[in-house]
């Protein structure tokens, strides 16, 4: 398999490129957040967004607010958090 990077050209084998995904798949996205840490951010992001659809919360605020409870809930979702991740936390039960 022949990569283009910028001018010149470098060529992978197959089992090289795929250890380089596994690799990338298990560093970069390894989940980092137990079931009471994403439940405690799911109930703050719908607290956040009802301040603001209720207009509790309004102007820049709010909307900051808003932006907050997304992140909340796409972390939430995906079961990592990337400040965790600089910070060497995790709340994830390891199983066994």
């Amino acid at each position: 398999m022949t990569i283009a990077f910028g001018i010149g050209l470098k060529t992978y084998d197959n089992i090289t490129y795929n250890n380089t995904l596994k690799t990338i798949k298990t560093n970069i996205m390894k989940k980092n957040m137990g079931s009471t840490d994403r439940f405690i951010r799911l109930f703050i992001a719908v607290a956040l967004l009802t301040t603001f659809y209720t207009d509790t919360v309004t102007g820049t605020l709010g909307y900051i607010m808003a932006a907050v409870a997304g992140v909340l809930i796409l972390t939430t979702f995906i079961s990592f958090c990337p400040l965790y991740s600089l910070l060497g936390i995790n709340t994830c039960k390891m199983r066994k």
